[in-house]
């Protein structure tokens, strides 16, 4: 047999499906990981869209390359890719990738902690891997600094009216709105076709009327948005829904006000809430949060120091959370399948 791509990869879940391809990439060329994110972007983006549209994927799943590391002090690298987007930072894909690397024994395991370093194109990520029985039962990592942008900024969203937002960074740029302003809306997944309905209109009026820019990642804008209000269960804080854009939007396509929601709690979400909740004065630091997901599982973050992003006052977080690993894999391109890049249908797709 001969194909045109294979590909060895490892697919987890923290809730959110999440694949690590671990071979059958060729080297990435860069000096840092985030150059060889910037390279695949522009030179095999087929990588990204042969993983994660359909035959192989679907809305929700996410996919990570593990590469060699380029820092010194990293003991691996990772490109992190989403249906949309090459995020710098993902929460619960660095929580996945460490599961996989440590699981699969690519790295040494040592029982009861194992502590790395990896190299996101976010820079270096401090890795601290609760381990019993050849098993990763937690990860916690300390994220890049997360500040607010905007607190109570209204916003007009065609539709819907005026809506109360926040704007966090904690990886990538979050537009936050509460629950409680849509009424008959819960965070639960029986209601997920009208959070992403909801969630992609907030999105899209935020890109449209709150610039954003982040000193260290020109151009990045506005790119995912959550929904929050209470949590669920007395072992969370708060709870939260967060839609990731699947397609292009557009106002005049009311097919296209849709989107894929995280179904765990999301890591940089989760920095981003309490960016912002901290500006408000509502979390000090060295304080527990944990935030539940739609799933109803949780990732508990913490703010253990404050510091700069460029002129913003910015906190560093820390999260903590779990995956599973569900699958070991082999992908494949066959050298007649005329769908080199997979392909998307609008039943599923925006």
């Amino acid at each position: 047999m001969s194909f045109k791509r294979t590909i060895h990869a490892i697919d987890t879940h923290a809730g959110e499906p999440m694949r690590v391809v671990t071979g059958g990439v060729p080297n990435i060329p860069g000096k840092t990981v985030h150059e060889k994110m910037v390279w695949l972007r522009e030179n095999d983006d087929q990588l990204r869209k042969l993983m994660l549209r359909e035959p192989r994927g679907y809305p929700p799943l996410c996919c990570n390359v593990i590469v060699p590391p380029c820092h010194p002090d990293a003991d691996a690298g990772y490109v992190i890719m989403e249906q949309i987007e090459y995020p710098v930072m993902s929460g619960g894909n660095t929580i996945s990738v460490a599961t996989v690397l440590l699981e699969m024994g690519m790295l040494p395991m040592q029982e009861p902690v194992t502590e790395l370093v990896l190299e996101a194109p976010a820079g270096l990520i401090r890795i601290r891997a609760e381990c019993k029985d050849g098993k990763v039962k937690s990860v916690t990592f300390k994220n890049v600094p997360a500040f607010a942008a905007y607190l109570d900024t209204e916003i007009d969203v065609p539709h819907l009216g005026k809506v109360k937002v926040d704007v966090g960074w904690g990886g990538m740029f979050y537009v936050i709105a509460d629950v409680r302003q849509f009424p008959g809306v819960e965070l639960i997944p029986e209601h997920g076709a009208e959070i992403a309905r909801i969630s992609a209109m907030i999105r899209q009026a935020a890109i449209e009327q709150l610039p954003v820019e982040h000193p260290d990642y020109p151009g990045v804008g506005i790119t995912i948005s959550q929904l929050s209000g209470p949590a669920s269960s007395p072992d969370a804080d708060w709870k939260n829904a967060v839609t990731v854009a699947s397609g292009d939007f557009d106002w005049d396509k009311p097919s296209t006000w849709t989107g894929a929601i995280d179904r765990c709690p999301c890591g940089t979400g989760t920095c981003a809430k309490m960016a912002v909740l901290h500006a408000k004065g509502e979390l000090p630091l060295n304080q527990d949060f944990r935030h539940q997901g739609i799933l109803g599982n949780v990732f508990t973050g913490r703010l253990v120091e404050e510091t700069k992003v460029g002129e913003k006052t910015a906190v560093i977080p820390t999260i903590s959370g779990t995956s599973w690993i569900y699958g070991i894999n082999t992908y494949v391109l066959d050298n007649d399948d005329p769908f080199t890049e997979g392909f998307c249908v609008q039943d599923i797709w925006a």
